[in-house]
Protein backbone atom coordinates (compact mmCIF):
# COMPACT_ATOMS: atom_id res chain seq x y z
CA UNK A 1 0.00 0.00 0.00
CA UNK A 2 2.81 2.45 0.82
CA UNK A 3 4.34 1.94 -2.63
CA UNK A 4 1.00 2.51 -4.36
CA UNK A 5 0.10 5.56 -2.29
CA UNK A 6 3.58 7.03 -2.78
CA UNK A 7 3.36 6.61 -6.57
CA UNK A 8 -0.11 8.18 -6.75
CA UNK A 9 0.89 11.08 -4.49
CA UNK A 10 4.02 11.62 -6.57
CA UNK A 11 1.83 12.01 -9.66
CA UNK A 12 -0.06 14.80 -7.88
CA UNK A 13 3.22 16.45 -6.93
CA UNK A 14 4.42 16.32 -10.55
CA UNK A 15 1.27 18.13 -11.65
CA UNK A 16 2.11 20.92 -9.18
CA UNK A 17 5.55 21.65 -10.68
CA UNK A 18 4.37 24.81 -12.53
CA UNK A 19 2.31 26.03 -9.54
CA UNK A 20 2.90 29.19 -7.53
CA UNK A 21 6.06 29.19 -5.41
CA UNK A 22 6.99 31.48 -2.55
CA UNK A 23 10.21 33.36 -1.87
CA UNK A 24 11.47 30.16 -0.23
CA UNK A 25 12.13 28.95 -3.77
CA UNK A 26 14.73 31.71 -4.16
CA UNK A 27 15.97 31.07 -0.61
CA UNK A 28 16.99 27.51 -1.39
CA UNK A 29 18.37 28.41 -4.83
CA UNK A 30 20.54 31.04 -3.16
CA UNK A 31 21.71 28.56 -0.53
CA UNK A 32 22.76 26.14 -3.26
CA UNK A 33 24.67 28.96 -4.96
CA UNK A 34 26.40 29.94 -1.71
CA UNK A 35 27.50 26.42 -0.80
CA UNK A 36 28.57 25.58 -4.36
CA UNK A 37 30.41 28.77 -5.27
CA UNK A 38 31.95 29.97 -2.01
CA UNK A 39 34.45 28.40 0.40
CA UNK A 40 32.95 26.91 3.52
CA UNK A 41 34.31 29.67 5.76
CA UNK A 42 32.15 32.24 3.92
CA UNK A 43 28.83 30.36 3.90
CA UNK A 44 27.46 32.02 7.02
CA UNK A 45 28.89 35.46 6.22
CA UNK A 46 27.51 35.82 2.69
CA UNK A 47 24.79 38.49 2.66
CA UNK A 48 24.42 39.81 -0.88
CA UNK A 49 20.93 38.36 -0.83
CA UNK A 50 18.45 39.07 1.95
CA UNK A 51 17.91 35.30 2.12
CA UNK A 52 21.03 34.46 4.08
CA UNK A 53 21.90 30.91 5.15
CA UNK A 54 20.30 30.34 8.56
CA UNK A 55 19.88 26.55 8.83
CA UNK A 56 22.39 24.30 10.65
CA UNK A 57 25.48 23.18 8.70
CA UNK A 58 24.18 19.68 7.96
CA UNK A 59 21.39 21.18 5.88
CA UNK A 60 23.99 23.39 4.20
CA UNK A 61 25.88 20.20 3.29
CA UNK A 62 22.61 18.87 1.87
CA UNK A 63 22.29 21.98 -0.32
CA UNK A 64 25.94 21.54 -1.34
CA UNK A 65 25.27 17.98 -2.54
CA UNK A 66 22.15 19.12 -4.40
CA UNK A 67 24.15 21.82 -6.17
CA UNK A 68 26.22 19.27 -8.11
CA UNK A 69 23.08 17.76 -9.58
CA UNK A 70 21.70 21.26 -10.16
CA UNK A 71 24.74 22.11 -12.28
CA UNK A 72 23.58 19.49 -14.79
CA UNK A 73 20.33 21.41 -15.26
CA UNK A 74 21.47 25.05 -15.27
CA UNK A 75 24.84 26.26 -13.98
CA UNK A 76 23.61 29.85 -13.83
CA UNK A 77 21.41 29.06 -10.85
CA UNK A 78 24.60 28.43 -8.86
CA UNK A 79 26.06 31.89 -9.41
CA UNK A 80 25.83 33.87 -6.17
CA UNK A 81 25.43 37.18 -8.00
CA UNK A 82 22.37 35.93 -9.89
CA UNK A 83 19.84 37.07 -7.33
CA UNK A 84 16.22 36.06 -7.96
CA UNK A 85 17.38 33.91 -10.85
CA UNK A 86 14.74 31.81 -12.57
CA UNK A 87 14.67 29.47 -15.53
CA UNK A 88 12.61 26.49 -16.59
CA UNK A 89 15.54 24.21 -15.80
CA UNK A 90 15.88 25.75 -12.32
CA UNK A 91 12.17 25.29 -11.66
CA UNK A 92 12.26 21.70 -12.86
CA UNK A 93 15.31 20.77 -10.80
CA UNK A 94 14.17 22.33 -7.54
CA UNK A 95 10.69 20.86 -7.77
CA UNK A 96 12.06 17.42 -8.66
CA UNK A 97 14.61 17.59 -5.83
CA UNK A 98 11.78 17.97 -3.30
CA UNK A 99 9.80 15.13 -4.90
CA UNK A 100 12.76 12.75 -4.93
CA UNK A 101 13.92 13.53 -1.39
CA UNK A 102 10.36 12.84 -0.25
CA UNK A 103 11.30 9.18 -0.66
CA UNK A 104 12.99 9.55 2.73
CA UNK A 105 9.59 10.46 4.14
CA UNK A 106 8.02 7.44 2.44
CA UNK A 107 10.70 5.21 3.93
CA UNK A 108 10.15 6.69 7.39
CA UNK A 109 6.42 6.06 7.00
CA UNK A 110 7.14 2.46 6.04
CA UNK A 111 9.32 1.94 9.12
CA UNK A 112 6.66 3.41 11.41
CA UNK A 113 3.94 1.18 9.96
CA UNK A 114 6.26 -1.80 10.32
CA UNK A 115 6.91 -0.91 13.97
CA UNK A 116 3.25 -1.26 14.91
CA UNK A 117 1.38 -4.55 15.22
CA UNK A 118 0.25 -5.55 11.73
CA UNK A 119 -3.41 -4.95 10.88
CA UNK A 120 -5.46 -3.19 8.23
CA UNK A 121 -4.89 0.01 10.20
CA UNK A 122 -1.13 -0.18 9.57
CA UNK A 123 -1.48 -1.63 6.08
CA UNK A 124 -4.03 0.88 4.77
CA UNK A 125 -5.11 3.68 7.10
CA UNK A 126 -1.78 4.88 8.50
CA UNK A 127 0.17 4.82 5.19
CA UNK A 128 -2.49 6.97 3.55
CA UNK A 129 -2.69 9.41 6.48
CA UNK A 130 1.09 9.85 6.46
CA UNK A 131 1.96 9.82 2.75
CA UNK A 132 -0.92 12.01 1.58
CA UNK A 133 -0.57 14.62 4.34
CA UNK A 134 -2.03 17.68 2.65
CA UNK A 135 0.01 20.07 4.78
CA UNK A 136 3.27 18.73 3.38
CA UNK A 137 1.89 18.92 -0.15
CA UNK A 138 0.87 22.55 0.33
CA UNK A 139 4.06 23.64 2.08
CA UNK A 140 6.62 21.65 0.07
CA UNK A 141 5.17 21.22 -3.38
CA UNK A 142 3.38 24.54 -3.79
CA UNK A 143 4.83 27.02 -1.30
CA UNK A 144 8.23 25.24 -1.61
CA UNK A 145 10.39 23.79 1.12
CA UNK A 146 12.18 20.54 1.99
CA UNK A 147 10.10 19.45 4.96
CA UNK A 148 9.51 15.97 3.53
CA UNK A 149 13.06 14.78 4.02
CA UNK A 150 13.17 16.32 7.50
CA UNK A 151 9.97 14.64 8.66
CA UNK A 152 11.22 11.46 7.04
CA UNK A 153 14.26 11.54 9.32
CA UNK A 154 11.95 12.22 12.28
CA UNK A 155 9.78 9.21 11.39
CA UNK A 156 12.87 7.01 11.05
CA UNK A 157 13.94 8.06 14.54
CA UNK A 158 10.45 7.53 15.99
CA UNK A 159 10.21 4.09 14.39
CA UNK A 160 13.46 2.98 16.03
CA UNK A 161 12.21 4.37 19.35
CA UNK A 162 9.05 2.28 18.99
CA UNK A 163 11.19 -0.78 18.24
CA UNK A 164 13.33 -0.13 21.35
CA UNK A 165 16.39 0.50 19.17
CA UNK A 166 17.35 3.48 21.25
CA UNK A 167 20.83 4.07 19.89
CA UNK A 168 19.53 4.36 16.33
CA UNK A 169 16.68 6.57 17.51
CA UNK A 170 19.18 8.92 19.17
CA UNK A 171 21.45 8.94 16.11
CA UNK A 172 18.72 9.89 13.67
CA UNK A 173 17.29 12.53 15.96
CA UNK A 174 20.77 14.05 16.29
CA UNK A 175 20.97 14.12 12.50
CA UNK A 176 17.59 15.85 12.39
CA UNK A 177 18.68 18.52 14.90
CA UNK A 178 21.70 19.24 12.74
CA UNK A 179 19.53 19.66 9.66
CA UNK A 180 16.92 21.98 11.18
CA UNK A 181 17.14 23.26 14.72
CA UNK A 182 13.40 23.84 15.15
CA UNK A 183 13.20 20.18 16.17
CA UNK A 184 15.08 21.05 19.35
CA UNK A 185 11.61 21.59 20.82
CA UNK A 186 11.23 17.79 20.76
CA UNK A 187 14.60 17.22 22.46
CA UNK A 188 13.27 17.29 26.06
CA UNK A 189 10.94 14.36 25.31
CA UNK A 190 13.77 12.45 23.68
CA UNK A 191 16.08 13.13 26.63
CA UNK A 192 13.60 11.91 29.24
CA UNK A 193 12.56 8.88 27.19
CA UNK A 194 16.10 7.72 26.38
CA UNK A 195 17.35 8.37 29.89
CA UNK A 196 14.49 6.35 31.38
CA UNK A 197 14.28 3.53 28.86
CA UNK A 198 17.88 3.12 27.71
CA UNK A 199 20.24 4.56 30.29
CA UNK A 200 18.24 3.31 33.30
CA UNK A 201 16.74 0.40 31.35
CA UNK A 202 13.23 1.35 32.46
CA UNK A 203 14.09 0.97 36.14
CA UNK A 204 12.89 3.59 38.59
CA UNK A 205 15.52 5.50 40.54
CA UNK A 206 13.94 4.12 43.72
CA UNK A 207 14.76 0.59 42.58
CA UNK A 208 18.10 -1.06 42.09
CA UNK A 209 19.97 0.37 39.14
CA UNK A 210 22.79 -1.34 37.30
CA UNK A 211 25.18 1.58 37.65
CA UNK A 212 27.88 0.26 35.34
CA UNK A 213 25.41 -0.49 32.56
CA UNK A 214 23.67 2.87 33.00
CA UNK A 215 26.97 4.73 32.77
CA UNK A 216 27.93 2.75 29.67
CA UNK A 217 24.60 3.45 27.97
CA UNK A 218 24.71 7.11 28.89
CA UNK A 219 28.24 7.37 27.50
CA UNK A 220 27.09 5.67 24.30
CA UNK A 221 24.30 8.17 23.77
CA UNK A 222 26.63 11.04 24.62
CA UNK A 223 29.22 9.82 22.13
CA UNK A 224 26.56 9.60 19.39
CA UNK A 225 25.25 13.09 19.99
CA UNK A 226 28.70 14.64 20.33
CA UNK A 227 29.89 12.76 17.27
CA UNK A 228 27.08 14.00 15.04
CA UNK A 229 27.38 17.59 16.29
CA UNK A 230 31.17 17.51 15.92
CA UNK A 231 30.92 16.28 12.33
CA UNK A 232 28.47 19.07 11.57
CA UNK A 233 29.93 22.04 13.41
CA UNK A 234 33.68 21.32 13.67
CA UNK A 235 34.49 22.80 10.23
CA UNK A 236 32.99 26.09 11.50
CA UNK A 237 34.83 26.13 14.85
CA UNK A 238 36.57 29.46 14.15
CA UNK A 239 33.32 31.35 13.52
CA UNK A 240 30.80 29.32 15.48
CA UNK A 241 29.31 32.50 16.92
CA UNK A 242 28.41 33.71 13.43
CA UNK A 243 26.71 30.40 12.64
CA UNK A 244 24.67 30.52 15.83
CA UNK A 245 23.68 34.16 15.30
CA UNK A 246 22.24 33.17 11.93
CA UNK A 247 20.41 30.19 13.40
CA UNK A 248 18.84 32.14 16.27
CA UNK A 249 17.83 35.60 14.97
CA UNK A 250 15.80 36.80 17.94
CA UNK A 251 15.27 40.23 16.38
CA UNK A 252 12.68 38.83 14.00
CA UNK A 253 9.89 39.48 16.47
CA UNK A 254 7.36 37.51 18.49
CA UNK A 255 5.15 36.52 15.56
CA UNK A 256 5.84 35.55 11.99
CA UNK A 257 4.49 37.65 9.09
CA UNK A 258 1.31 35.58 9.00
CA UNK A 259 0.37 34.92 12.60
CA UNK A 260 0.64 31.28 13.54
CA UNK A 261 -2.64 30.18 15.18
CA UNK A 262 -1.21 30.05 18.69
CA UNK A 263 -1.55 31.70 22.09
CA UNK A 264 0.19 34.86 20.89
CA UNK A 265 -2.41 35.36 18.15
CA UNK A 266 -5.03 35.55 20.91
CA UNK A 267 -2.75 37.75 23.03
CA UNK A 268 -2.09 40.13 20.14
CA UNK A 269 -5.78 40.34 19.27
CA UNK A 270 -6.73 41.17 22.87
CA UNK A 271 -4.03 43.87 22.87
CA UNK A 272 -5.45 45.37 19.68
CA UNK A 273 -9.01 45.34 20.99
CA UNK A 274 -7.99 46.90 24.30
CA UNK A 275 -6.03 49.59 22.49
CA UNK A 276 -8.98 50.46 20.24
CA UNK A 277 -11.29 50.53 23.27
CA UNK A 278 -8.97 52.86 25.19
CA UNK A 279 -8.64 55.07 22.10
CA UNK A 280 -12.42 55.47 22.00
CA UNK A 281 -12.39 56.49 25.63
CA UNK A 282 -9.56 58.92 24.98
CA UNK A 283 -7.37 57.29 27.61
CA UNK A 284 -4.49 56.59 25.21
CA UNK A 285 -3.30 58.16 21.97
CA UNK A 286 -2.36 56.14 18.93
CA UNK A 287 1.28 55.17 18.82
CA UNK A 288 3.16 55.70 15.59
CA UNK A 289 6.53 54.29 16.59
CA UNK A 290 5.58 50.64 17.06
CA UNK A 291 5.39 48.35 14.09
CA UNK A 292 2.01 47.02 13.08
CA UNK A 293 1.51 43.40 14.04
CA UNK A 294 -0.95 42.90 11.23
CA UNK A 295 1.18 44.43 8.52
CA UNK A 296 2.39 41.13 7.16
CA UNK A 297 6.01 42.00 7.90
CA UNK A 298 8.67 40.14 9.84
CA UNK A 299 9.89 42.68 12.37
CA UNK A 300 9.97 43.60 16.04
CA UNK A 301 7.01 45.39 17.55
CA UNK A 302 5.73 46.52 20.93
CA UNK A 303 2.32 45.75 22.32
CA UNK A 304 0.13 48.79 22.87
CA UNK A 305 -1.60 47.87 26.15
CA UNK A 306 -0.51 44.43 27.32
CA UNK A 307 3.11 43.85 28.39
CA UNK A 308 5.47 43.29 25.46
CA UNK A 309 6.84 39.78 25.24
CA UNK A 310 10.56 38.97 25.06
CA UNK A 311 12.27 35.76 23.85
CA UNK A 312 13.16 34.74 27.41
CA UNK A 313 9.50 34.98 28.43
CA UNK A 314 8.45 32.63 25.63
CA UNK A 315 11.30 30.26 26.49
CA UNK A 316 10.31 30.05 30.16
CA UNK A 317 6.62 29.73 29.31
CA UNK A 318 7.26 26.98 26.75
CA UNK A 319 9.48 25.04 29.13
CA UNK A 320 6.90 25.39 31.91
CA UNK A 321 4.16 24.02 29.65
CA UNK A 322 6.33 21.05 28.68
CA UNK A 323 7.44 20.17 32.20
CA UNK A 324 4.31 18.33 33.45
CA UNK A 325 4.31 16.14 30.34
CA UNK A 326 7.98 15.30 30.81
CA UNK A 327 7.44 14.39 34.47
CA UNK A 328 4.50 12.20 33.46
CA UNK A 329 6.56 10.53 30.72
CA UNK A 330 9.23 9.70 33.31
CA UNK A 331 6.65 8.05 35.57
CA UNK A 332 5.10 5.96 32.79
CA UNK A 333 6.67 2.67 31.80
CA UNK A 334 4.14 1.31 29.39
CA UNK A 335 4.91 1.33 25.67
CA UNK A 336 6.37 3.86 23.24
CA UNK A 337 3.00 5.39 22.43
CA UNK A 338 3.41 7.45 25.59
CA UNK A 339 6.67 8.76 24.16
CA UNK A 340 4.81 9.76 20.99
CA UNK A 341 2.24 11.59 23.08
CA UNK A 342 4.98 13.53 24.86
CA UNK A 343 6.46 14.37 21.46
CA UNK A 344 3.10 15.79 20.40
CA UNK A 345 2.78 17.80 23.62
CA UNK A 346 6.28 19.24 23.25
CA UNK A 347 5.53 20.15 19.63
CA UNK A 348 2.20 21.77 20.52
CA UNK A 349 3.59 23.59 23.56
CA UNK A 350 6.39 25.11 21.49
CA UNK A 351 3.93 25.96 18.72
CA UNK A 352 1.51 27.66 21.08
CA UNK A 353 3.98 29.56 23.25
CA UNK A 354 7.25 29.75 21.29
CA UNK A 355 9.04 32.78 19.82
CA UNK A 356 8.52 33.68 16.13
CA UNK A 357 6.63 30.48 15.36
CA UNK A 358 5.89 29.69 11.71
CA UNK A 359 2.37 28.50 10.93
CA UNK A 360 3.73 25.42 9.17
CA UNK A 361 5.30 24.20 12.45
CA UNK A 362 1.89 22.72 13.31
CA UNK A 363 2.81 19.82 11.02
CA UNK A 364 5.36 18.79 13.67
CA UNK A 365 2.42 17.78 15.87
CA UNK A 366 0.13 16.48 13.12
CA UNK A 367 2.53 13.82 11.81
CA UNK A 368 3.14 11.95 15.11
CA UNK A 369 -0.58 12.38 15.84
CA UNK A 370 -1.25 10.50 12.61
CA UNK A 371 0.51 7.49 14.10
CA UNK A 372 -1.31 7.80 17.42
CA UNK A 373 -4.67 8.14 15.68
CA UNK A 374 -4.82 4.41 14.91
CA UNK A 375 -3.87 3.45 18.48
CA UNK A 376 -6.38 5.27 20.68
CA UNK A 377 -9.75 6.90 20.09
CA UNK A 378 -8.90 10.02 22.12
CA UNK A 379 -5.72 10.48 20.09
CA UNK A 380 -7.75 10.03 16.91
CA UNK A 381 -10.13 12.78 18.01
CA UNK A 382 -7.25 15.17 18.67
CA UNK A 383 -5.71 14.27 15.32
CA UNK A 384 -8.94 15.10 13.49
CA UNK A 385 -9.31 18.46 15.24
CA UNK A 386 -5.71 19.60 14.91
CA UNK A 387 -5.34 18.03 11.46
CA UNK A 388 -8.28 19.89 9.97
CA UNK A 389 -7.70 23.19 11.79
CA UNK A 390 -3.92 23.10 11.44
CA UNK A 391 -4.04 22.38 7.72
CA UNK A 392 -6.63 25.11 7.18
CA UNK A 393 -4.35 27.58 8.98
CA UNK A 394 -1.81 27.03 6.19
CA UNK A 395 -4.17 28.57 3.61
CA UNK A 396 -2.68 32.11 3.93
CA UNK A 397 0.62 30.72 2.64
CA UNK A 398 -1.10 29.94 -0.65
CA UNK A 399 -2.68 33.32 -1.23
CA UNK A 400 -2.98 33.52 -5.07
CA UNK A 401 -6.58 33.11 -6.18
CA UNK A 402 -5.47 30.53 -8.75
CA UNK A 403 -4.70 28.15 -5.87
CA UNK A 404 -8.11 28.46 -4.25
CA UNK A 405 -9.57 25.31 -5.78
CA UNK A 406 -6.38 23.28 -5.26
CA UNK A 407 -5.96 24.00 -1.55
CA UNK A 408 -9.66 23.50 -0.84
CA UNK A 409 -9.69 20.15 -2.61
CA UNK A 410 -6.50 19.03 -0.85
CA UNK A 411 -7.90 19.65 2.63
CA UNK A 412 -11.38 18.32 1.79
CA UNK A 413 -10.04 15.06 0.34
CA UNK A 414 -7.58 14.48 3.16
CA UNK A 415 -10.00 15.41 5.93
CA UNK A 416 -12.80 13.32 4.41
CA UNK A 417 -10.57 10.26 4.27
CA UNK A 418 -9.34 10.84 7.83
CA UNK A 419 -12.89 11.19 9.15
CA UNK A 420 -14.15 8.17 7.21
CA UNK A 421 -11.25 5.81 7.93
CA UNK A 422 -11.03 6.60 11.64
CA UNK A 423 -14.80 6.21 12.00
CA UNK A 424 -14.26 2.65 10.75
CA UNK A 425 -11.41 2.09 13.18
CA UNK A 426 -13.56 3.31 16.09
CA UNK A 427 -17.19 2.64 15.05
CA UNK A 428 -18.33 2.71 18.69
CA UNK A 429 -17.24 6.33 19.12
CA UNK A 430 -19.78 7.85 16.76
CA UNK A 431 -22.03 10.71 17.90
CA UNK A 432 -25.47 11.48 16.53
CA UNK A 433 -25.76 14.58 14.33
CA UNK A 434 -22.03 15.32 14.42
CA UNK A 435 -18.85 14.58 12.53
CA UNK A 436 -17.24 11.16 13.17
CA UNK A 437 -15.57 10.92 16.63
CA UNK A 438 -16.33 14.58 17.39
CA UNK A 439 -19.08 15.95 19.60
CA UNK A 440 -21.62 18.52 18.46
CA UNK A 441 -19.69 21.58 19.64
CA UNK A 442 -16.49 20.39 18.01
CA UNK A 443 -18.36 19.60 14.81
CA UNK A 444 -19.93 23.07 14.70
CA UNK A 445 -16.49 24.57 15.27
CA UNK A 446 -15.00 22.61 12.36
CA UNK A 447 -17.88 23.59 10.08
CA UNK A 448 -17.30 27.18 11.19
CA UNK A 449 -14.12 27.16 9.12
CA UNK A 450 -16.35 27.41 6.06
CA UNK A 451 -17.71 30.70 7.41
CA UNK A 452 -14.17 32.03 7.87
CA UNK A 453 -13.36 30.93 4.32
CA UNK A 454 -16.50 32.59 2.94
CA UNK A 455 -15.72 35.86 4.69
CA UNK A 456 -12.11 35.90 3.49
CA UNK A 457 -12.85 35.12 -0.14
CA UNK A 458 -16.27 36.73 -0.67
CA UNK A 459 -17.71 38.89 2.09
CA UNK A 460 -14.52 40.85 2.86
CA UNK A 461 -14.51 42.14 -0.73
CA UNK A 462 -18.27 42.65 -0.93
CA UNK A 463 -18.13 44.89 2.15
CA UNK A 464 -15.47 46.99 0.42
CA UNK A 465 -12.99 46.93 3.30
CA UNK A 466 -10.30 44.87 1.56
CA UNK A 467 -8.21 47.99 0.92
CA UNK A 468 -8.69 49.55 4.34
CA UNK A 469 -8.21 46.34 6.34
CA UNK A 470 -6.33 43.96 4.00
CA UNK A 471 -4.99 41.76 6.79
CA UNK A 472 -8.25 41.30 8.69
CA UNK A 473 -8.95 37.87 7.10
CA UNK A 474 -5.50 36.71 8.21
CA UNK A 475 -6.20 37.87 11.75
CA UNK A 476 -9.58 36.10 11.80
CA UNK A 477 -8.06 32.89 10.41
CA UNK A 478 -5.25 32.86 12.99
CA UNK A 479 -7.57 33.76 15.86
CA UNK A 480 -10.24 31.20 14.97
CA UNK A 481 -7.72 28.40 14.38
CA UNK A 482 -5.77 29.25 17.54
CA UNK A 483 -8.89 28.63 19.65
CA UNK A 484 -9.27 25.13 18.20
CA UNK A 485 -5.60 24.24 18.58
CA UNK A 486 -5.46 25.56 22.15
CA UNK A 487 -8.61 23.57 23.02
CA UNK A 488 -7.15 20.40 21.47
CA UNK A 489 -3.85 20.88 23.32
CA UNK A 490 -5.62 21.21 26.68
CA UNK A 491 -7.80 18.18 26.01
CA UNK A 492 -4.87 16.07 24.82
CA UNK A 493 -2.78 17.18 27.81
CA UNK A 494 -5.51 16.22 30.30
CA UNK A 495 -5.91 12.78 28.70
CA UNK A 496 -2.16 12.20 28.84
CA UNK A 497 -1.87 13.23 32.49
CA UNK A 498 -4.69 10.82 33.37
CA UNK A 499 -2.89 7.83 31.89
CA UNK A 500 -1.90 5.19 34.41
CA UNK A 501 1.11 2.89 34.54
CA UNK A 502 -0.69 -0.41 34.20
CA UNK A 503 0.98 -3.18 32.29
CA UNK A 504 4.61 -2.99 31.24
CA UNK A 505 5.00 -4.29 27.70
CA UNK A 506 8.16 -6.09 26.69
CA UNK A 507 10.59 -3.87 24.87
CA UNK A 508 10.83 -6.24 21.92
CA UNK A 509 7.08 -6.24 21.32
CA UNK A 510 5.66 -4.13 18.56
CA UNK A 511 3.39 -1.30 19.59
CA UNK A 512 -0.24 -2.29 19.54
Amino acid sequence: MIFTVTCLTTCVKLLLIPAYRSTDFEVHRNWMAITHSLPLKRWYFEDRSEWTLDYPPLFAYFEYVLSFVASLFDKNMLVVENLNYESQQTLLFQRLSVIITDLVYAYGSYLCCKSIQKSWRTDVVLPILLITNCGLIMVDHIHFQYNGILYGVLLISLSYAMQAKYVLAAFWFSVLLNMKHIYMYLAPAYFVFLLRKYCLNGVSIKNNINTARSIKNFATLGAIVIGVFSFTFLPFYDHLGQVLSRMFPFKRGLCHAYWAPNFWAIYNTIDKILHLFLLKLGIVTKKSSSASMTGGLVQEFSHEVLPSVTPIVTLVLTASMMLPALIKLWSLNRHPSDFLRSIVLCALSSFLFGWHVHEKAIIMAIIPLSILSIMDVNDAKTFLLIGIVGHYSLFPLLFPSSLLFIKVMLIILYSTYALHSLSKVYPFAAHNFSLPLLNKVESVYILGLSAIFFYENVLHHVLGIHNKLPYLPLLLTSLYCSVGILYSWIQFYVNFMRRRNDVITKSNKKVK
